[in-house]
């Protein structure tokens, strides 16, 4: 069974917040409400999260004080963070958002189509992370778990069988990748959720190299493996 992605929402406004559910219920994910800046850099301690949706206006710690506090967090300072503002102050304030780490800024009232596009983005790319780093996890294992039985003269078969799955499981990460490259271009999709795409299929590629690098009759062994990180 597939995990569920959880998106991170903070408003301190309740009506606010059960409004972004019912956007967002279609996608079938995790939704964790916070109602301030404290409660959601609390929420950040303990849970991964594929997206954060984060309003500007709030009293005490702002959104952009909170975005700070993320991407200071080695942790959190990858998560995707997408403001969410009433008011509309020009340009400065839309810059000051994309400062603060902001991969999208979207004023209210917003389409409910367009905010759960750009949401359910972020997600399959989380999601497709998470499957890069499972593949890692197993190849890991593989060479840490089979290197002596192969020295000895056994587990050949078992080792080269392993790594003939992982291949099969990575190529079908690729091909969702490829997918998803072409649907951000053909939607004009926005540039930041292009370039987290990129990166991610560069990570496919280094880790493709390393499963190739470990066919039998390349000499290369577990130094050859790049981390996907």
């Amino acid at each position: 069974m597939v995990q569920k992605a959880k998106i991170l929402l903070v408003d301190d406004r309740p009506e606010n917040l059960l409004a972004l559910e019912a956007i967002l219920s279609a996608l079938d994910q995790t939704l964790v409400r916070a109602s301030s800046g404290e409660e959601a850099l609390k929420a950040l301690l303990t849970d991964d999260f594929a997206v954060i949706l984060l309003d500007v206006q709030m009293p005490g710690m702002d959104g952009f004080e909170t975005a700070a506090h993320i991407k200071r967090r080695e942790r959190t300072r990858d998560i995707p963070i997408i403001f969410l503002t009433a008011i509309n102050h020009g340009p400065h304030h839309t810059f000051r958002g994309y400062a603060a780490g902001a991969v999208d800024y979207i004023s209210k009232p917003f389409d409910p189509w367009v905010l759960r596009a750009k949401v359910s983005v972020f997600v399959e790319l989380y999601m497709k992370n998470c499957q890069l780093r499972e593949q890692a996890a197993l190849l890991r294992l593989q060479l840490e778990g089979g290197g002596g039985k192969a020295a000895a003269g056994g587990g050949v078969k078992e080792s080269a069988g392993l790594l003939a799955e992982l291949s099969a499981r990575l190529a079908a990460v690729e091909e969702q990748a490829e997918a998803l490259s072409k649907q951000l271009d053909d939607e004009s999709a926005d540039a930041a959720a292009v370039a987290t795409a990129a990166h991610l299929e560069r990570k496919l590629t280094g880790l493709r190299r390393a499963l190739d690098a470990l066919e039998p009759g390349t000499g290369s062994g577990p130094a050859a493996m790049p981390s996907p990180n």
